[in-house]
């Protein structure tokens, strides 16, 4: 009967497989030549011809460079698979002659640690396993991974070591290039002024560059494994930071948001984000990138360019109203006079007078309206509750749509320029309304109940039928979200319980008083 070998094919060999096969090997060569017939020679008493041919016949094909030696005999009592002449270039009988060769080829580099780790093993008769360089015949480096075990007889002397080397330089380059572009990649992300933030799906912090470093204060080793919320985020921010990620982990992605993130020192900076995920081979998210852009100065910067801007603006409506308003209304006296005594005296002139007469009071108009747009609130805290209840009366007058104003305690804004800001966005809220919902009625409400919160709700057609809620909204949208922003508020829409449309303005409580 034909013996059929039940070893795997040389392709699916593994090096614990391989050693195994090597063992079974080394005895029955050991057993053949120990009969002093010499290495390879078969003898009928130690072993079954067909086995001894299929075990030299595997370990002659495997693509891994086999060995074996006798610690207790000579030189002759050795092996080693054709193998060394296609990986180094040595024939078997050119390594086998020279019982320093192998140690004399390792690279300089891994000798000291190669006799270390082989001494050890002697030694203790742990089994060695390592990697290191070979210097083949033409000078190549050739990086193996060797395992190797030595066998002792029954009594507890050793016996022979056999082992196999597996050619591992085409992972040793492709881990080297890998490790050269990881280095790229870091260094690019360590030298870019743009925050870089790598967070897992449970929002736990991967990579942290060192521009996150300057801006946080805080050492990449300190941040490492904890929760992004749980180190930056401004207290007030983090239930809308948690929602932006929840967006952003279900691959919602919004086009640019803000965040104020807290230093170590505890200074506030605020950072522009744009974020994308990274995905694994079976569409499962793997990771969150952020990056960001400090704006801290550059928000500061706007921010006093608008406050000298609106400054200006209010000073030139109270100039308009004081100043101008004044003396057009002086000179519209005097023509009213002048017409009268010309009236009097029954001069054709006076017709003339009067045409002055109104010109000067259609100016006056004029200016009274042009000095509103400029200083729609008046500088005093109670100055904006008056400015929406006039946006109110004027919207109702105008366009025939209920409209009232609704605050059921006092709302004083400290800072006119922060009552102006509000007043604006309620006015474009207004005016959207009235341009995309078609309501029968807007209310305009100012509430301290869940912190200072101005909120402007109609009845219209509802969020689904509104540019805000396709992503158009426009300019005016961009406008309010601005200057939400620049009175350190948040601004948001949504569906109103009547149906419509709500959009709601929270803005600091510091910048309330005796409310």
């Amino acid at each position: 009967m034909r013996h059929e070998s039940a070893q795997p094919a040389l392709e699916e060999m593994d090096p614990v497989q391989a050693e195994e096969t090597l063992l079974r090997l080394a005895q029955v060569f050991l057993n053949s030549s120990a009969a002093g017939s010499g290495p390879g020679v078969y003898r009928p008493d130690t072993a079954a011809p067909n086995l001894e041919a299929q075990y030299r016949t595997l370990i002659e094909q495997i693509p891994a460079v086999v060995f074996m030696v006798s610690l207790d005999g000579g030189a002759g009592e050795a092996y080693v698979n054709p193998q060394i002449e296609t990986m180094l270039g040595f024939s078997r009988e050119e390594w086998l002659e020279d019982p320093v060769r192998w140690y004399e080829r390792i690279h300089p580099g891994d000798k000291h640690r190669w006799s270390a780790e082989a001494a050890e093993m002697f030694l203790s008769g742990k089994p060695l396993q390592s990697a290191y360089r070979v210097i083949a015949r033409d000078g190549r480096v050739v990086h193996f991974h060797c395992n190797a075990r030595m066998v002792r007889r029954p009594d507890g002397r050793p016996w022979f070591v056999h082992g196999v080397g597996f050619d591992i330089t085409d992972l040793k380059r492709a881990e080297q290039a890998l490790e050269e572009e990881r280095n790229f990649a870091a260094a690019v992300l360590d030298t870019v002024a743009a925050l870089v933030l790598v967070l897992d799906p449970d929002g736990r912090i991967v990579r942290f560059n060192r521009a996150c470093e300057r801006t946080t204060g805080y050492d990449s080793s300190e941040v490492i494994g904890r929760q992004v919320y749980d180190l930056f985020v401004a207290p007030e921010e983090i239930a809308r930071f948690r929602e932006i990620f929840e967006q952003l982990r279900a691959g919602l992605f919004p086009a640019a948001y803000e965040s104020t993130w807290e230093t170590r020192e505890g200074a506030r900076r605020v950072i522009a984000w744009s974020s994308t995920l990274l995905a694994g081979k079976q569409g499962a998210l793997e990771y969150l990138i952020l990056t960001g852009i400090d704006v801290t100065e550059a928000k500061d910067l706007e921010r006093t360019i608008l406050e000298i801007s609106g400054r200006e603006q209010r000073r030139i409506g109270q100039d308009l109203h004081d100043g101008l308003g004044q003396h057009l209304t002086g000179v519209a006296f005097l023509s009213k006079v002048l017409e009268q005594k010309l009236r009097e005296k029954g001069l054709p002139e006076a017709v003339e007078a009067a045409k002055i007469v109104d010109l000067v009071n259609q100016a006056i108009g004029r200016t009274r309206e042009l000095s509103r747009v400029l200083l729609p609130v008046l500088s005093d805290p109670p100055g904006l509750m008056a400015a929406l209840e006039r946006l109110a009366f004027e919207v109702e007058d105008l366009f025939q749509v209920s409209c009232r104003f609704e605050c059921d305690q006092p709302v004083l804004i400290r800072h006119t320029h922060i009552a102006t800001h509000l007043y604006h966005i309620a006015q474009e809220a207004v005016n959207n309304a009235l341009k995309h919902g078609r309501p029968r009625h807007i209310a305009i409400r100012l509430d301290l109940c869940d912190g200072p919160l101005m909120t402007i709700e109609d009845d219209g057609v509802g969020m689904q039928n509104r540019p805000e809620a396709r992503g158009a909204g426009g300019m005016g949208l961009l406008i309010m979200s601005h200057r939400a922003k620049m009175i350190g508020g948040t601004l948001e829409i949504r569906p109103a319980p009547s149906g419509g449309t709500a959009v709601r303005c929270g803005f600091p409580a510091g910048n309330v008083e005796g409310g």
